[in-house]
């Protein structure tokens, strides 16, 4: 096979050529790789898994972290060996073709986002509506969230940054404040000690690892900066910083907050509630924790929601690039250059869930566990694809390369394939949500094969010319 080689000056932050302007600095993709793996979704989760471990919880949360940065490793190494808008797309079609680029994107983040963010919508009406009874008409929150994000992200990527960023930091403060405020501030008389957690610990054994299926959700998400390459300055210092950084950041909060909760709410209440961080924040904080806890909600709801409706379409931009969707899914607005299309498009999918089962939230919940296993299958090719350019393309010019190669490769295939195993979060629940992942994958898959063999008019599984996705624009 002929040997592709590009000098430095190619491959370097800047002078790559973009459609984009180059707006986003570290704190802008910080607040990203943050915003959108902080969700009300993961901070229910990971306050039921501490009520289910008890301490013990650190652990599972620990080797979460620890897979989330071998994720983190192989997605720097690609996006910036391929520095294209479409993401896991364009490294894909250049590692094992174009089926499994479009299997990846769709399955793995466009399906996955539409029942996240609308269950994130859908959850913050609820919350707000507990909070404040009969104030606000039913659903008028979601959809009007929704609506106005969608409004902004189509005025450009300068006003979406200044957005995430305020949004992200006040998140993340306001949860350091309850977690830190719990344990050391004397709000209340602290009704749970230490050592019932830790006899809790105990008494598990190593059935706490198991949960470590369940802490990968609390990490996922921030390659969610690497969609925003072409907008990005000095994008081989600020990807791999920014993600590393984040999901750090996210550790020490998420740790901080179920050990508060701990302190003033029972395990078998957290582990049971469906608002288990309301639970928190009315033991804990009193009145206070009212007002608390609606904005964290709204923060939380808010800072998904921007993040999905900036990088999910800029996925789809660059996919229409290299042919896999729809064409019209590339247009840009003139003034912004903004693909306003692929906007629009991500909105109207996140706004169908929230009308077929808005009085159905625990369909949307076994149906976003079951699209979900598309995401940690999306991590396992993004590993493989890793290992395959690594084989095909050894002499090419890696800004960034990961770190102790194959290891955390090898690793993160086999603690994704753990977290499949254990991502139902009850056995009576296993066959619906394979099921419905199977039919999730079922479908995509035969669309995606349909539009390879004859629309492109391609190969399922002929890898494309890494020269010719460079070249794209």
């Amino acid at each position: 096979m002929r040997e592709v080689q590009f000098t430095r000056s190619q491959q370097t932050d800047d002078s790559s050529k973009s459609t984009f302007k180059r707006t986003l600095g570290l704190g802008s993709l910080l607040s990203v790789s943050i915003g959108l793996v902080v969700s009300q979704g993961v901070m229910v989760l990971m306050l039921q898994g501490a009520g289910i471990a008890g301490l013990g919880f650190i652990i599972p949360l620990a080797i979460g972290y620890l897979l989330a940065l071998t994720y983190i490793y192989s997605f720097s190494e690609l996006s910036l060996m391929i520095p294209k808008a479409g993401g896991l797309s364009s490294y894909t079609e250049v590692a094992i073709g174009h089926f499994p680029a479009i299997l990846a994107v769709f399955s793995g983040y466009v399906v996955v986002t539409m029942f996240a963010v609308s269950a994130e919508l859908l959850l913050v009406d609820y919350v707000i509506n507990k909070i404040y009874p009969n104030v606000f008409p039913e659903y008028s929150i979601g959809f009007g969230l929704l609506a106005i994000f969608t409004a902004l992200n189509l005025k450009g990527i300068d006003l979406f940054a200044k957005l995430q960023s305020v949004l992200a930091f006040v998140m993340v403060v306001l949860l350091l404040t309850m977690g830190i405020g719990a344990i050391m501030g004397p709000m209340n008389a602290k009704p749970i000690n230490l050592g019932t957690l830790t006899s809790h610990w105990n008494s598990m054994g190593f059935e706490v690892v198991t949960l470590a299926a369940l802490a990968i959700w609390g990490f996922v998400g921030a390659e969610f900066v690497c969609p925003l390459i072409e907008n990005t300055k000095r994008p081989n210092r600020n990807i791999p910083r920014s993600m590393i950084i984040g999901v750090s950041v996210i550790f020490i909060t998420i740790a901080l907050y179920c050990f508060g909760a701990l302190l003033y709410v029972p395990e078998n209440t957290l582990a049971s509630s469906s608002l288990p961080h309301y639970d928190f924040a009315i033991a804990a904080f009193g009145k206070m924790g009212i007002i608390l806890i609606a904005v964290v909600s709204i923060t939380a709801t808010c800072s998904t929601v921007n993040t999905c409706l900036a990088a999910i379409p800029r996925m789809l931009y660059g996919m229409a690039l290299n042919g896999q969707v729809f064409p019209q899914l590339k247009t840009l607005s003139k003034k912004n250059k903004t693909p306003w299309v692929a906007v629009l498009f991500v909105a109207a999918i996140t706004g169908i869930p929230m009308v077929l089962l808005a009085d159905q939230p625990e369909s949307i919940g076994l149906l976003l566990i079951s699209a979900a296993i598309a995401w940690l299958i999306a991590y396992i090719i993004t590993h493989i694809n890793v290992i395959v350019l690594r084989r095909r393309y050894p002499d090419l010019h890696r800004p960034y390369k990961s770190p102790f190669y194959p290891l955390p490769q090898i690793l993160g295939i086999a603690g994704m394939l753990y977290a499949i195993y254990y991502a139902s979060p009850a056995p009576e629940l296993s066959v619906q949500i394979f099921s419905s992942a199977g039919i999730v994958l079922g479908v995509v898959s035969v669309i995606a094969i349909l539009w390879v063999k004859f629309v492109m008019k391609k190969g399922l599984f002929t890898p494309e010319p890494i020269e010719n996705v460079l070249d794209k624009e």
